[in-house]
């Protein structure tokens, strides 16, 4: 009989162990951000497949980016984002934050891909020719990327109660995944601006 009691709560606990809610993403937010981060990589690289170099390297003016400058920028930003989430997953989990966080999911996506409003990037963000040449800029960002929707597709790090500091307020590490991946989406109709200058190189299709 004490065997029977014993198995029976053996079964209960570990009946239990799998009730308790995962501190991870839900099956909703998962899905949303993985998807927007294909989207974003797939809108970006439809937009620059076939340019000619005098395309990629053409300048509105001396102080615009080129498109080759802007895809480095998307790419060294994929890994300065990706890591700034890291870095905050390394402190303790602490729900109570959550109160400050003000902005919705939504609102950041909305705010960082809205080019009325202008921003100058951090120093070590400025193109450079940092990889060398655009072909390895987008190779660059298309590795990061990948790996980026693995990790969102398959983490189970509590991206909802770690947190980076923004200028514009405090935001959740999922939200953070979410602006680097609008960020792309910005820089993406920056190039779309370029392409329809008026004095942009022919040869490709603006749409």
């Amino acid at each position: 009989m004490k065997q029977v009691k014993l198995l029976l709560l053996m079964v209960a606990l570990v009946t239990m162990s799998f009730n308790v809610p995962s501190p991870g993403l839900t099956d909703a937010e998962r899905d949303f951000a993985s998807k927007y981060l294909q989207e974003t990589k797939e809108d970006l690289l439809k937009k620059v497949k076939g340019l000619s170099p005098e395309q990629l390297n053409f300048k509105a003016d001396p102080n615009s980016w080129s498109i080759a400058e802007c895809v480095e920028h998307i790419a060294s930003s994929e890994s300065n984002i990706f890591g700034f989430a890291q870095q905050a997953l390394q402190q303790q989990a602490d729900p109570s934050f959550r109160k400050d966080v003000k902005t919705s999911d939504e609102a950041v996506i909305n705010m960082i891909t809205d080019r009325t409003h202008k921003v100058k990037t951090q120093h070590d963000l400025e193109p450079t020719n940092k990889f060398g040449s655009f072909e390895a800029s987008l190779k660059e960002f298309k590795t990061k990327r990948d790996d980026n929707i693995k990790y969102v597709k398959t983490t189970s790090d509590d991206l909802r109660n770690h947190y980076n500091d923004m200028p514009f307020g405090k935001i959740d590490t999922y939200q953070t995944i979410l602006f680097m991946a609008a960020h792309s989406k910005r820089h993406t109709e920056q190039i779309i601006e370029v392409m329809n200058n008026p004095g942009f190189p022919k040869g490709k299709s603006k749409s």
